[in-house]
């Protein structure tokens, strides 16, 4: 049966043909590659932000993700909260972690370790900012997808070889 019959014999007894038209069309705009393109983009977009403005020069940080690190940022852990060890360091790792991770994601380019990378990041933004779970779990839902589900077809790591999923158990 076409899926011109269908809608004609759906639409005879009553149900509406507009929805199995419009589903269609959403099907075959939501192709996995275009979706895991999405995916990349979303996530690397607020790490990106982010991270811009911790930078002053070339490996130079500014004054403000340094003073962030030291007098402002807090780890919420049993007992805590505590102050971040080595602030300058954990601010230059983080500078380093959202420019670098997000241009590796938008190129896809070791997608999967990037997206890692962030999700660790997620995790450690979690504890210095329990508040914001809900976000945080959308970072972390999107960092899980693409590790899971590759980078897709417009990606350099689909180019070098890496086209399928992980295999299932």
């Amino acid at each position: 049966m076409s899926a011109l019959q269908a809608n004609q014999s759906s639409a005879s007894k009553g149900f509406p043909v507009l929805p199995s038209i419009t589903g269609q069309w959403l099907q075959r705009l939501a192709q996995p590659w275009f979706v895991q393109l999405l995916l990349r983009i979303a996530l690397a977009v607020p790490f990106w932000k982010s991270g811009i403005l911790k930078w002053q020069g070339f490996l130079q940080l500014n004054d403000i993700a340094v003073t962030l690190f030291t007098d402002e940022f807090r780890l919420h852990l049993p007992g805590g909260p505590y102050a971040f060890p080595a602030p300058t360091v954990f601010a230059f790792l983080s500078g380093c972690g959202e420019v670098l991770f997000p241009v590796l994601l938008v190129l896809g380019l070791g997608t999967r370790f990037a997206a890692m990378g962030l999700f660790l990041m997620t995790c450690v933004i979690q504890l210095t900012v329990p508040d914001g779970w809900p976000i945080h779990l959308t970072w972390a839902a999107m960092a899980w997808a693409i590790v899971a589900w590759g980078p897709g077809r417009i990606s350099i790591d689909y180019l070098l070889g890496d086209r399928s999923p992980r295999p299932g158990p």
